[in-house]
């Protein structure tokens, strides 16, 4: 199988902020109008061949529709059988961040049966805008995350956060970083919509996509024929609750770990209670955290936050390469040598800091609104998850948000909305995605019975398998239909 991409998480923060975004696709000859839009053929390295690219305006402010305008590169796949066509499918990525063209470009050769009936389209959305032209100013941390131990503590952080936003803000030439909500996204997906010339449009969505195909929901419920959510956060549950949800699924996977390290010799703790020896490493580090020196970070400690954050992998990776590093990591730490923890966690404890990546998602009500709601989640967490409860990174970086949230979380009305399909890894993101689907009446959630995360972008055979059937003829599985490990 052809290398996929991790989409929607913590490792694309903490990797793609930082990396050059590719480049674009450049429109080509051969043109056709169809809708308000007039396509053309794309050009460039790793096409699909039939590929068509088109780009709309919208505004920066939908409150200002005269207003400064941004463009959005649009793509699409025509359907192979026209006669049989029954509209278009919109790719709604994840990260968030991530480019749709991009996705469309990686699924293309998987989604080849759903593309008989359907246009696949996707789009980039806004935040890859912000990301093409934010200012250096706004890659610069406010902080080094950690985990407050009162109430002083954790103001000193949330101001300092709170000044690295407002510096980035006045930086900001694009005047995206107060608009780069899920309302504003759903209210862009909408144009998109209108230059396809369709009444009504399906819907994938994926991860961090989730949060503008729920905004979608709620601004346009009217105009969605399908949608089909791919691993997706419920942020209309509340990003708290999110993270409860997540870590009893985190302690399973982690007994997993701990079971195999028992019956594998080249596990660096065989022999040992691997559960044992990683909490008691997690006390250590809270009590006296550990030196370390990064190639990228400079000399910094780990805590036993940094550990419980950023440390266990839930995909063991091929050949359980994930688990047998985490092992060793923790072996050698053990001893005082924090390195198999230090590049990881530590950039994640400052790529979470930046304001460049956190002004794409604070909008969406992801921050800590004080110290006490900490201190409840806290202790929430720590009595669900004794391996790895603890305070959330991404409500820390968001805590000095200095605008007011345009996208809070509340119940999201469901008349009038289509029965929706969900597809989630049940060690990872089937709880997150059952939670969105169980808003919604009559709706089913497929569980995945393997590690992993978005399926379609994956590859993965019996869940494109399950949408494409969905998307096509709106036929939803049995409840407690699960798929097995690919």
């Amino acid at each position: 199988m052809k290398e996929r991409r991790q989409r929607g998480g913590t490792a694309w923060l903490a990797v793609g902020v930082t990396a050059a975004a590719l480049a674009g696709m450049a429109p080509a000859a051969s043109a056709a109008r169809d809708g308000q839009q007039t396509w053309r053929d794309c050009a460039g390295q790793d096409t699909p061949a039939g590929m068509q690219c088109a780009a709309i305006e919208v505004p920066v402010d939908w409150a200002k529709p005269d207003g400064p305008k941004i463009k959005l590169d649009l793509a699409r796949l025509p359907a192979t059988e026209p006669e049989h066509r029954i509209g278009s499918v919109l790719h709604v990525p994840g990260g968030p961040g991530a480019k749709g063209i991009e996705d469309l470009q990686l699924a293309a050769a998987d989604l080849t049966e759903l593309r008989r009936r359907f246009d696949l389209v996707a789009y980039n959305p806004r935040n890859t805008v912000w990301r093409d032209q934010w200012p250096q100013s706004c890659m610069r941390p406010g902080t080094s995350l950690f985990e407050p131990r009162n109430k002083k503590e954790y103001t000193t952080q949330a101001t300092a956060m709170a000044k690295a936003f407002e510096a980035c803000q006045k930086a900001d030439k694009t005047g995206l970083f107060a608009h780069m909500d899920s309302l504003s996204v759903a209210r862009d997906m909408d144009a998109v919509r209108e230059a396809l010339g369709e009444e009504r449009l399906s819907f994938m969505a994926n991860s961090y996509g989730g949060v503008p195909a729920a905004a979608y929901a709620r601004l346009f419920p009217q105009r969605i024929r399908a949608m089909y959510l791919d691993g997706v956060i419920n942020q209309v549950e509340g990003w708290p609750n999110q993270g409860l949800r997540a870590l009893p699924v985190v302690e399973r996977v982690f007994t997993r770990f701990t079971a195999w390290c028992a019956d594998t010799p080249a596990c660096a703790l065989h022999g040992q209670d691997a559960g044992v020896v990683w909490r008691k490493l997690v006390r250590d580090a809270d009590r006296k955290p550990i030196p370390v020196t990064s190639s990228e970070f400079g000399k910094d400690k780990l805590t036993g936050w940094h550990l419980r954050s950023f440390g266990f992998p839930t995909d063991p990776g091929p050949g359980n390469t994930n688990w047998l590093a985490f092992a060793a990591a923790v072996d050698k730490a053990r001893g005082g040598d924090g390195s198999g923890f230090a590049e990881f966690a530590l950039g994640n404890a400052r790529v979470w800091a930046m304001p460049a990546a956190l002004a794409m998602t604070c909008g969406d009500d992801r921050a800590y609104t004080s110290y006490a709601q900490l201190q409840k989640f806290r202790r929430q967490a720590r009595k669900i998850s004794p391996n790895f409860g603890a305070a959330a990174f991404d409500a820390l970086g968001c805590a000095g948000w200095p605008l007011p949230v345009a996208n809070p979380s509340r119940p999201l009305p469901t008349r009038g909305l289509p029965p929706v399909l969900g597809v989630g890894s049940t060690w990872g993101d089937y709880a997150w995605t059952e939670s969105f689907t169980k808003m919604i009446p009559n709706s089913v959630t497929v569980g995945y019975d393997g590690p992993g995360h978005v399926m379609y972008l994956s590859g993965r055979k019996c869940p494109i398998k399950h949408a494409t059937t969905y998307l096509a003829e709106l036929k939803l599985p049995a409840p407690g239909t699960t798929c097995p490990a690919e």
